[in-house]
């Protein structure tokens, strides 16, 4: 059984800072790329950035400059510190991982239960 754990969402007035974290744990046998989507309310969840095991990332244009991704692989941890908050950032935060169970066992990706995050003077 694997489970994503998220902490760190809540409410900031624009132009603040937040950090989410988001733990993974069971038995896993390796992780390639974990990230974050977020789903504003009434819209399609989204990619906002990703990385890979190697420290590649990748970053939604709407985020890019502003937000940052890292991973303690050792903790199978991913953080995403976003910084310069505005309005349209509100929405639920969707954690991700990419893993395999098994050495022989396919890559499948697993989820969060999503963290709120709500930017508003």
């Amino acid at each position: 059984q694997v489970q994503l754990v998220e902490s760190g969402g809540g409410l900031v007035q624009p132009g603040g800072s937040l950090r989410l974290s988001c733990a993974a744990s069971g038995s896993i046998f390796s992780i390639n790329t974990m990230g974050w989507f977020r789903q504003p309310p009434g819209k399609q969840r989204d990619l906002v950035a990703a990385i890979t095991n190697d420290g590649s990332t990748n970053y939604a244009e709407p985020v890019k400059g502003r937000f940052t991704i890292s991973r303690d692989n050792a903790k199978n941890t991913v953080y995403l510190q976003m910084n310069s908050l505005k309005p349209e950032d509100t929405a639920v935060y969707y954690c991700y991982a990419l893993l395999k169970l098994g050495v022989d066992s396919p890559p499948k990706n697993y989820w969060g239960q999503g963290t709120q995050v709500t930017v508003s003077s």
